[in-house]
């Protein structure tokens, strides 16, 4: 059984091309600048033969034609004729409440995504553009629309009801919804596999770390709490987005700018890690500034570190109770500083890593706490592709 998972923005189209008898991807791409001057296409047959192309891409329909062509060419082609591709699966952001899981695509279903596009004004219609495009090329293909937000749809309304009157809910739906769900339940899966238990029985926090990053309860194999909201700027410090502010913050800056776009455009792109170091908004940058004794860069790092240790420690309590702690995407599989850094000063909860088996860590599964730790702390790499070809297949089969 082939699946094709496609994610598309605005301008780009990631894809991965799964064999789901063994979960392998027998390929891969990134599709760049469509409907721009200078569009291409990297294409991966296996894990190293690579081929790029610079050609004209003026839309997404035209993008995923180039994929298909690819995905059966003599030479860079895994598949001998389209009937092999049994579904696709597409990354959609917003499902709004509707959708709390995934969902075969229908009208019914793209009108509903649609519906959803003022919550996700970015990112909800590129997602469409794909699902449009796959359905018009391949109209006999089951499509599976994958939400980042139906993994939260299980929080209770104590964590996502804001405190504000209670019709701006009800009439406009603001309300905090979360995203990075594919990651969240990815690795939550993959932890209760490494512990040998299952997902009911456990209590973890897991900590999605990356440009983007958002941190989640997962009590019993279900989202209880997360910390984006309803927009992607609240919760801990991230590369170039805020995180946690008080909303005088923005009231001050919307008064003294006399600008919401260029508010927004503060909080989202001049921020955190970036506007505190005023280095950059890569990680690996700012630890080597911090290293060289920048005290701005090491200021954004023990920021970033309060952050995500105020958030474990809170999600602990919200659960009552945690067993393990992941730590996943870029800076999650990466960092053994922000590992330690975020855990030390929990063993008070239980909570004790080993540095041997931390350092040097890179993008590899592992328990890193200690023999003797009550919880214990992993390191998963995510993904997220592969959770959507699973719930593709078990949607179409």
């Amino acid at each position: 059984m082939k699946i094709l998972v496609l994610n598309c923005g605005s301008s780009s189209l990631k894809y991965q091309l799964f064999d789901m008898t063994d979960e392998s991807v027998l390929a891969k791409g990134l599709v760049e600048r469509i409907g721009i001057e200078g569009s291409r296409i990297k294409h991966n047959k296996g894990e190293s033969d690579t081929t790029i192309r610079e050609c004209d891409i003026p839309d997404h329909t035209g993008a995923i034609k180039l994929v298909l062509d690819l995905l059966l060419d003599g030479d860079t082609g895994v598949m001998k004729s389209l009937t092999e591709l049994s579904a696709v699966g597409h990354r959609v952001v917003h499902g709004g409440e509707k959708n709390d899981k995934s969902a075969l695509v229908t009208d019914a279903v793209i009108k509903e995504i649609e519906e959803c596009t003022f919550l996700a004004p970015l990112h909800n219609p590129a997602n469409l553009m794909g699902i449009r495009a796959m359905r018009e090329a391949l109209p006999g293909v089951p499509n599976v629309a994958v939400f980042d937000t139906a993994f939260h749809q299980t929080m209770p309304p104590t964590s996502y009801i804001y405190g504000i009157p209670y019709k701006y809910y009800e009439e406009n739906k603001v309300r905090r919804y979360s995203f990075h769900g594919t990651s969240h339940a990815f690795v939550a899966a993959r932890a209760a596999e490494a512990l040998g238990k299952p997902a009911s029985e456990l209590k973890l926090v897991t900590c999605h770390l990356g440009n983007g990053s958002s941190i989640t309860a997962v009590d019993g194999g279900k989202s209880v709490e997360s910390s984006l909201g309803m927009g992607t700027t609240p919760g801990v410090l991230m590369g170039t987005r805020c995180g946690d502010v008080d909303a005088s913050v923005v009231l001050f800056l919307m008064e003294k700018e006399k600008d919401v776009n260029k508010v927004s455009d503060i909080l989202h792109k001049q921020s955190g890690v970036l506007g505190v170091s005023g280095v950059s908004s890569d990680l690996r940058d700012v630890e080597n500034a911090a290293k060289e004794g920048n005290t701005r860069a090491a200021l954004a790092l023990d920021i970033l570190c309060a952050s995500v240790k105020k958030h474990i420690a809170a999600y602990s309590a919200v659960m009552g109770g945690v067993d393990a702690i992941v730590f996943t995407a870029g800076i999650g599989e990466n960092s053994d500083m922000i590992r330690k850094a975020a855990t030390g000063g929990l063993e008070f909860m239980g909570v004790k890593i080993d540095d041997a088996k931390n350092d040097g860590l890179r993008g590899k599964e592992a328990i890193i706490s200690a023999d003797d730790s009550r919880v214990k702390i992993l390191v998963i790499p995510t993904n997220e592709e592969l959770m959507i070809a699973r719930d593709t297949k078990k949607l179409t089969v």
